[in-house]
């Protein structure tokens, strides 16, 4: 169990992704090494969300009064979006390596995605449908059911040419390249980059040596 005072300070400049549901992948650091969670509860997930600005602030606070109401409900609403999390990963690197898209993977998305439709209601204005969700169909299940929804917009809208996987060697964040020349490599240059550019310094001294 992570202790108040061991967690990670979660902050906006970690939000590098270019997309809300790739930044929710990216709650996990290390899956190459040594993984951690950053989402260890479900106050955490509130923490992050509040972050993501993909949420209304009321619905958040909403929410914090069920899972204080609630906890056992709230892990178990957890588990799913951990869930969620993980299937989009894998079907995300699946894509940007070129390889088939795990069956169970697609299996987890196309549940959670139905659990989100069944939630929703359909809007129309402007001429326009929309799927919405509140807290009130969906509970704690609310953060889920809008990223699933999310998710799968993301599926059929990914530029597949400018998503990429860090080229960190222990990380695998994945970020939708919006540079202009589009050769961005890392999650972050502050970190994977620097740490690339470091590791590649000392292999020349090594090497001179």
């Amino acid at each position: 169990m992570v202790s108040q005072a061991d967690r990670y300070a979660l902050q906006r400049s970690d939000l590098v992704a270019g997309n809300v549901v790739l930044d929710l992948v990216n709650t996990v650091t290390g899956r190459r090494s040594r993984p951690t969670d950053w989402l260890e509860d479900y106050d955490r997930l509130l923490e992050w969300g509040a972050l993501t600005d993909a949420f209304d602030a009321d619905a958040l606070r909403a929410l914090d009064r069920l899972k204080t109401a609630d906890r056992r409900a709230a892990a178990r609403a957890l588990q799913e979006i951990l869930e969620l999390r993980e299937a989009v990963y894998e079907v995300v690197a699946a894509a940007i390596r070129a390889e088939p898209a795990p069956r169970e993977a697609v299996a987890s998305l196309e549940r959670q995605w139905k659990d989100a439709v069944t939630a929703a209601r359909l809007t129309v204005a402007e001429g326009h449908a929309e799927a919405t969700l509140d807290v009130d169909a969906s509970a704690l299940d609310y953060p889920r059911h809008v990223l699933a929804l999310a998710a799968f917009e993301l599926s059929r809208t990914l530029p597949l040419e400018r998503t990429r996987e860090c080229a960190g060697p222990r990380c695998t964040w994945l970020f939708i390249d919006s540079s202009r020349g589009g050769q961005r490599r890392w999650c972050d240059m502050a970190t994977c980059g620097n740490q690339d550019k470091s590791r590649r310094h000392y292999q020349r001294r090594r090497a001179a040596r």
